[in-house]
């Protein structure tokens, strides 16, 4: 079988015949790899803890989505707030748009989910059971038969398994929290079986991902990697190979050579199989293994470092780099707007929720009383304490008055009702169609929350002729 050897034309991935070319890349040491190291670890960790850390009697990150709940630090949002996700989202877009723009592809390579996982836990297993990248391909050569193999591919699958079920297991938690998570587990899969599958399938696909697809993923389904290309200019950071001082390649003592010894070093430690030296390519993920697998080169042949680094094509081309561009005004400008109509739509949440609408049928009622309107109210209490809830007619409306909130209604932590709600006026009173304002007043904490509604009712002149008895508008 021909091995595909790194071009800019085709995946390295991708033998010559079309067959998979199953990469093992080799290990890496240095400052990158060791910041790299310290920044996975501390996102796996935080991955992991958030569900566990209670910040007002709930997990940090709590998505309770069978109550329609969302807590994150601290802030409970109900799905009536969920119009700030809109602002959320494109926030992170934008902020993902600037830090490309000035960066490439840093999110990629430290701070993606599939990065993180592959490289500083399913490859550092690997490793473990398999040894390095020499000894990983001698593996692949040796049959299934063989007890070394059945050993050590085996205990890795395992392991595998057992850490992808692990991840799922968490990602569930931020959904149904770690306490009824364990009950599910107590319960056994029947009495939970919607929850089983998704761990069953969730588990199924992480292990084939980091088992066997890896770096495909981030090759051909993330829409990231081909974004970058109008995402970033010859002014961004981004990982180059300075081919001025490195060509031509040959061996160290050579007469008339550039600094780089063509010990392909650099493409032995890429996750995605590239040859950094042929120029920036979509595959590139911007881990920065090549740099520090070069910088040990040059420092064992005495020579400075930097031959691959971090670079804007214009700082590798010899040219001034620009860190101030317009692009980067309009991505900020955007990124500031968001954040600031989500702060100030923040600042006035309310620990809260009123919604009100009219029942359905007549949409007033005529009497020998008067006119009146009927509604359905429905009230939410955020807060993880009880809160007392008394509901008052705050605008000017002569003589109108409302039944079925006649006393002050207390909610249970986290709890919801709805009740009907009447608003009644006096036939002297009614002069025609007016707007209402209700208020609802929450204790403790004296806030506020109010809503309007158009009260309706017939011509005025003709409420006098409206039979004694009961009769509902045409």
């Amino acid at each position: 079988m021909a091995k595909a050897a790194p071009i800019r034309e085709s995946v390295t991935s991708i033998n010559i015949d079309g067959s998979r070319n199953f990469l093992r890349p080799a290990d890496v040491s240095g400052k990158f790899s060791l910041w790299r190291r310290i920044s996975g670890a501390l996102l796996i960790l935080f991955y992991i803890l958030m569900p566990w850390i209670p910040i007002n009697g709930y997990p940090a990150i709590f998505f309770d989505i069978a109550n329609r709940r969302f807590h994150l630090f601290g802030y409970t949002l109900a799905a009536q707030d969920m119009w700030m996700a809109f602002f959320f989202i494109t926030g992170l877009g934008f902020t993902l748009f600037l830090v490309t723009a000035l960066f490439g592809r840093l999110w990629c390579g430290w701070a993606c989910p599939q990065t993180v996982f592959m490289e500083h836990v399913y490859r550092r297993v690997e490793r473990l059971f398999e040894g390095d990248a020499l000894k990983q391909r001698k593996l692949d050569k040796v049959s299934w038969a063989e007890p070394e193999k059945l050993i050590r591919r085996g205990g890795k699958l395992f392991v595998f398994a057992i850490l992808s079920l692990v991840i799922t297991n968490v990602f569930l938690a931020y959904f149904v929290s770690v306490p009824q998570l364990w009950g599910y587990i107590l319960d056994g899969p029947l009495e939970h079986w919607d929850s089983f599958l998704f761990i069953v399938f969730s588990t199924v696909i992480l292990f084939f991902n980091f088992t066997w697809f890896r770096e495909q993923l981030c090759i051909f389904i993330c829409p990231y990697g081909r974004l970058q290309s109008a995402l970033i200019d010859d002014d961004t950071l981004v990982i180059g190979y300075d081919d001025k001082r490195g060509e031509p390649r040959g061996p160290p003592k050579r007469e008339g050579v550039g600094d780089c010894i063509a010990c392909n070093r650099c493409v032995q430690v890429c996750p995605t199989g590239i040859d950094i030296r042929q120029g920036l390519q979509i595959e590139c993920i911007g881990c920065a293994n090549c740099i520090d697998a070069c910088n040990t080169v040059m420092d064992k042949l005495g020579r400075p470092r930097g031959l691959v680094r971090y670079d804007s094509l214009n700082g590798l081309a010899g040219k001034a780099r620009r860190i101030i561009r317009p692009r980067l005004f309009a991505y900020l400008a955007l990124l500031l707007l968001g954040a600031g109509v989500m702060t100030v739509a923040a600042s006035r949440l309310k620990p809260g929720s009123m919604s009100l609408v009219r029942m359905t049928g007549a949409p007033y009622v005529v009497d020998h009383e008067g006119v009146r309107n009927q509604f359905m109210v429905r009230l939410i209490n955020k807060r993880n304490e009880p809160v007392t809830y008394t509901l008052s007619i705050a605008s000017e409306a002569p003589g109108m008055e409302l039944a079925g909130f006649d006393e002050p209604l207390t909610l249970a932590p986290m709890a919801e009702e709805q009740r009907p709600l009447v608003l009644r006026q006096p036939r002297a009173n009614y002069t025609g169609e007016a707007n209402v304002t209700l208020k609802v007043l929450g204790e403790p904490g004296s806030f506020e929350l109010t809503r309007e509604v158009h009260f309706l009712g017939p011509d005025p002149k003709y409420i006098s002729a409206t039979p004694a008895a009961e009769a509902p508008a045409p």
